[in-house]
């Protein structure tokens, strides 16, 4: 039996990474901990899962190593500005 690699999914999946990308500019007290904790884990979890199955399916790991990048990135601004704020105003008042 032979197995296809489904192209749509994960291309179509590349644009919460473009979102979160685009979301960069956002102010940090904007972001969301639950989304971008589900976005972190969903990639996270499906980047492992492309990589077990047969055949690999190299657009769906792509995608998901993007999709954690974008999403530890943005936890990464939210937890420094929630948890230390103090050296963001240090920076500021340079």
């Amino acid at each position: 039996m032979k197995l296809a690699v489904h192209f749509w999914a994960p291309t179509f999946k590349w644009g919460i990474s473009i979102a979160n990308v685009a979301d960069f500019s956002k102010p940090p007290e904007k972001l969301s901990y639950p989304q971008q904790l589900a976005v972190t884990c969903t990639g996270l979890v499906w980047s492992r899962y492309s990589m077990v199955i047969t055949p690999k399916n190299w657009n769906l790991f792509s995608v998901n190593v993007a999709m954690a990048g974008t999403g530890l990135y943005q936890l990464s601004r939210k937890i420094k500005h929630d948890y230390f704020p103090e050296k963001e105003a240090v920076a500021e008042g340079q």
